[in-house]
């Protein structure tokens, strides 16, 4: 299961790479830009319609069950995790757009696949990661505009959830979801059948809007504004409040007497945040011009929280051995 997730993981950063240095060579402009900008929003459509017929409603009742469980993951993810971003978004150092993009990666709602499979390569609980990762996912709709409209603001920010950006988030969105959750009993099985496709729609949707993004960025001089050292220190930022994440959600857990499995999930579920959400609900929330530098620190801790998040589950396996 490692070498399968590994692959995956290093073909979309690979393809996430590719899609911002084609953006930042070859920017959509004129009538392409109209055009690729509409196939993203088709793309962002059609991935919140698939991840309401995914989601079970097996799944919503089984997660009522450990409610503890479930609370204790919800607060971390939408309650530590922006009060440390709200932290590190005040440093007096960070540009306006970096403290921006920063502090929304701490808005999102956890991650579903990786959140599970690491969950499972650590022999926790599967099924309330499922059930976690799931209710955050689903909360994160309604939740991320809200704190978005509540701590991203000030002059140049361009935060805030504004009526046409509520709107926006109730028809590409809210919209879909519930539609795909009502059709589950009509799509659910072939949903179910093809993984495969539903995997490159959740991935082309992210580049697409990746791509329509930056290369909206590039055109308003990103790369004039952002240096490589400014890259490297959103890189630092990111470490630093994965590793202050992961030490209190494990911290937590051993406090309140977790059992094992289900502290496993604290910690999986706990950390991570949402690309797959992430990029879409920010393609919405900010001006097109903004999306490129505010998901540039999303991207980067995506990679990093992958990367640790891997080792901390082969470590976990290697105890559970022993």
């Amino acid at each position: 299961m490692m070498a399968r997730l590994k692959g995956v993981v290093d073909g979309f950063i690979l393809a996430l790479l590719g899609t911002v240095l084609l953006a930042s060579l070859l920017p959509a402009r004129g009538q392409w830009g109209v055009a690729a900008g509409w196939l993203a929003d088709a793309g962002i459509v059609l991935l919140f319609f698939l991840h309401g017929a995914k989601l079970s409603r097996e799944a919503i009742v089984a997660g009522a069950r450990n409610w503890r469980l479930h609370l204790m993951v919800f607060a971390v993810t939408f309650g530590l995790f922006p009060l440390i971003g709200l932290g590190v978004s005040a440093l007096p150092f960070l540009p306006p757009m970096i403290a921006t993009g920063l502090l929304f990666l701490t808005l999102l709602p956890s991650t579903v696949q990786s959140s599970i499979a690491f969950t499972a390569i650590a022999r926790g609980d599967v099924a309330a990661a499922v059930c976690s990762a799931s209710f955050s996912n689903l909360a994160g709709i309604f939740l991320t505009p809200i704190l978005v409209a509540l701590t991203i603001h000030g002059a140049g920010s361009g935060g805030g959830v504004s009526y046409a950006a509520a709107e926006s988030i109730a028809l590409q969105l809210l919209l879909p979801f519930l539609l795909g959750h009502a059709s589950r009993p009509l799509v659910g099985g072939f949903v179910a059948r093809h993984k495969g496709l539903v995997t490159l729609v959740d991935r082309g949707s992210i580049l697409l809007v990746v791509y329509t993004a930056f290369g909206a960025a590039v055109i308003e001089g990103l790369w004039q504004r952002v240096s490589v050292g400014q890259i490297g220190m959103i890189a630092l930022l990111c470490v630093l409040m994965l590793a202050a994440v992961l030490f209190l959600t494990w911290g937590l857990g051993r406090m309140t007497g977790l059992p094992r499995k289900d502290a496993i999930v604290l910690l999986f579920c706990g950390s991570k945040k949402s690309l797959a959400s992430g990029v879409p609900m920010a393609g919405v929330l900010f001006p097109a011009a903004m999306v490129g530098p505010i998901i540039l620190p999303l991207m980067l801790f995506h990679q990093i929280q992958l990367i640790a998040c891997a080792v901390i589950a082969r470590r976990y396996a290697a105890d559970g051995e022993g």
